[in-house]
């Protein structure tokens, strides 16, 4: 008689927005392994300059699970949680390299990239500095944390360079 071999893979699981601490907490009390990857950032408050821990990736962490049916039912009554990454056939596996990886890079306090936060037409909002307030279309990277954001008015663009760290990006409305 064969004993059938528990097979636990890591998997990518989507939350809602900054629900990633919610979903961790409550998946690690159900006796999930999870792992949400977090960097240190100067907070962006304007009336405290503090370091905090963030996620790495906004709207995911990581766990590790088989995909029993029981257990896909329990992760996903989670609240906050939205669902596994993956494609018609399923939820996708990471490789446990990549998250050992992940790992070693966020234990330190060492700055850790991203993929660009910004894509070419995106709307954006300056929230800090000296042009606070203007919104805007974001236009192309421009060296460490510049950015280019165009601002229409009558008919005429006029452009700005600011700190990456001073833009954010609004919501896309649906015409």
């Amino acid at each position: 008689m064969k004993i059938k071999q528990i097979n636990r893979l890591w998997y990518v699981l989507h939350t809602k927005s900054r629900f990633e601490n919610v979903v961790n907490d409550a998946l690690a009390k159900k006796s999930f392994e999870v792992f949400l990857p977090k960097i240190l950032v100067k907070s962006r408050r304007r009336d405290r300059r503090l370091m905090i821990r963030i996620p790495l990736f906004p709207g995911y962490l990581f766990l590790k699970t088989d995909l029993h049916p029981a257990e896909h039912i329990e992760i996903l009554k989670t609240v906050g949680a939205v669902r596994l990454i993956g494609n018609k056939e399923g939820p996708i596996s990471v490789a446990t390299e990549t998250i050992e990886s992940l790992k070693i890079m966020v234990a330190g306090d060492n700055k850790v990239l991203t993929g660009a936060r910004f894509k070419k037409g995106d709307p954006v909002t300056v929230v800090y500095g000296p042009f606070a307030g203007v919104t805007g279309t974001f236009v192309q990277y421009r060296g460490k944390g510049r950015v280019v954001v165009t601002i229409e008015a009558l008919r005429q663009f006029a452009a700005v360079d600011v700190s990456e760290d001073d833009v954010e990006r609004l919501p896309k409305i649906l015409s």
